[in-house]
């Protein structure tokens, strides 16, 4: 086996998950506290900058737009705690009631894809998933989606070494083209010409999860509880090898994720069949349909023509279940933990992870959006809808208050901070719930993220052929050559320009900043 120098990496499973006072301790409600006090201050300090004649209107702009906003966080936080409380634990005593009556899986498929990953945290994948097999007490096979023999080699030599006694059985599918999709799409084809039947479970997960105990067992039984079930996917936590402000970042976006999945799972749907881990029912994912729109995703866009889609399997895998009308849940104590190990630049890395995603559902949202609210559950079409108004709403606030700062008064603009640091910390009691630790820096963590994510969706509405995946390999896609490329880079730029000035101005106009022209002045400017 050829050997590779790269470091050792720490990526222990994390135990520690404090509730009640060992969470909220009272050095943390002290933070809280004073967190308070400083905005009290900062309320205090300043003239009233909100309700003056001159910005009473904008206020009630950004005020209207909060309540829309906050209430929408809000219901979902309802949605959440219902789920969470009620409707799942429910589910859990039956589906352990079925697994108690001696009811298991005929087989279990692991379908991973693997490239060229950390020799420490392959090694902790893979036992990690021969210990959910030993546990469910049924064969399994690992169906491994490779595209370097140096993974072969290291998967096969652990499972010889340490798994003898294990009904496990090791098959690589190596790929001939570049690309997970293509990877991915030759292991299904694999599959369907194999023993696999349609009642088997799937479980698609990548080279870098790491399965928490029971990750697997807590999904199993509800697939025989509920025949109508045809996927899940589960819980994450991050194990970041990296900035610790990056660290903060990510389980500040895993609580949300928290959140908004199980106010979704509400409804019977999810919004998104995470690549990380996710399990399906075997039926659909040997149908041909299925496996070519894994491997050969594409959109017709007006600008951009006809692409393929890079990254985003997991939402394409998501758009099949939806279309065809499949229950979707979400597992919270299903968990595994994502090892991201970040190498240069935090904020590169961010930016990146930012337009991947982003790109994902940009692509992905029209589509479903399309489908109407007849062919899901209406509240989950209202979300597909909201994703895509959010990246606009979410900039009229600060486009407002830097104009009013400009136009009106600068104080304005230290009591717009002042009203961020208060809303954003509401919105973080709700995700302190959901996370494994209070951390005072997610106020702030949550407004950039909002404002970062927003930016960039704007960025990759016009860019949508755009594509790059700098953590495998640093793929790219759409980066085209020639006069029509620079064409079209040119409109996507122009039009990029168009919205965010229209923003600007109808904002303003909204809001009383600046008058409209007058019928005299428009005539007067073109020359009637």
């Amino acid at each position: 086996m050829r050997q590779r120098n790269k470091p050792v990496y720490n990526v222990d499973e994390i135990t520690y998950q404090p509730k009640g006072w060992a969470k909220w301790t009272p050095f943390v409600l002290l933070q809280i506290t004073l967190y308070f006090g400083v905005c009290f201050i900062g309320l205090t300090s300043v003239e009233n900058v909100f309700f003056s004649p001159a910005t009473s209107e904008i206020t009630f702009v950004i005020g209207a737009l909060g309540i829309w906003r906050y209430g929408w966080w809000f219901t979902h936080a309802v949605r959440a705690h219902i789920y969470g409380r009620y409707v799942y634990p429910k589910m859990r005593r039956e589906g352990q009631e079925v697994w108690d009556q001696g009811w298991r899986p005929r087989h279990l498929h692991f379908m991973m894809t693997t490239y060229k990953e950390h020799r420490d945290i392959t090694e902790k994948v893979i036992r990690s998933i021969c210990r959910e097999i030993r546990d469910a007490g049924v064969p399994g096979t690992i169906w491994l989606g490779s595209g370097d023999q140096y993974d072969e080699d290291l998967i096969s030599n652990l499972l010889r070494r340490e798994m003898r006694d294990l009904d496990v059985t090791l098959r690589i599918i190596r790929q001939n083209q570049p690309g997970k999709r293509l990877a991915i799409g030759l292991v299904l084809r694999a599959m369907s010409r194999s023993e696999v039947q349609d009642d088997d479970l799937i479980i698609f997960m990548d080279g870098d999860f790491i399965l928490a105990k029971n990750a697997v067992g807590a999904c199993l039984p509800l697939f025989k509880l509920y025949p109508d079930l045809q996927a899940c996917t589960t819980d994450e936590e991050v194990l970041c090898i990296g900035p610790r402000w990056v660290s903060n970042w990510l389980t500040m976006r895993f609580a949300q994720r928290r959140l908004a999945m199980q106010s979704h799972s509400l409804s019977g749907r999810v919004l998104t069949l995470t690549g990380r881990m996710s399990v399906f029912r075997a039926n659909h994912l040997l149908k041909l349909q299925f496996i070519r729109l894994l491997e050969a995703d594409h959109l017709e866009h007006w600008l951009w023509g006809k692409f393929r889609f890079l990254s985003g399997d997991d939402k394409s895998t998501w758009y099949y279940m939806l279309q065809s009308g499949c229950r979707m849940l979400y597992v919270p104590d299903a968990m595994g933990y994502t090892v991201e190990v970040i190498e240069g630049s935090g904020m590169d890395r961010m930016v990146q992870n930012f337009r991947r995603w982003s790109g994902n559902m940009l692509r992905n949202g029209s589509r479903a959006l399309a489908l109407g609210p007849h062919r899901m559950p209406f509240f989950i079409w209202w979300c597909l809808l909201d994703q895509r108004m959010s990246m606009w709403t979410m900039l009229v606030s600060p486009v407002l208050a830097v104009c009013t700062a400009v136009l009106i008064s600068p104080a304005y603009l230290l009591g717009y901070v002042v009203f961020i640091m208060i809303t954003r910390m509401l919105l973080s009691l709700f995700l302190y719930q959901y996370a494994r630790k209070v951390d005072l820096s997610y106020p702030f963590i949550l407004y950039f993220n909002q404002l970062i994510n927003a930016s960039v969706k704007v960025y990759c509405i016009f860019r949508l052929s755009k594509q790059r995946w700098s953590n495998r390999g640093d793929q790219r896609a759409g980066e085209g050559a020639g006069l029509i490329a620079t064409l079209q880079n040119w409109m996507a730029s122009y039009l990029t320009l168009l919205y965010v000035t229209m923003l600007f101005l109808g904002v303003s106009l909204m809001a009383g900043l600046i008058e409209a022209p007058s019928t005299g002045m428009i005539s007067s400017v073109l020359g009637f």
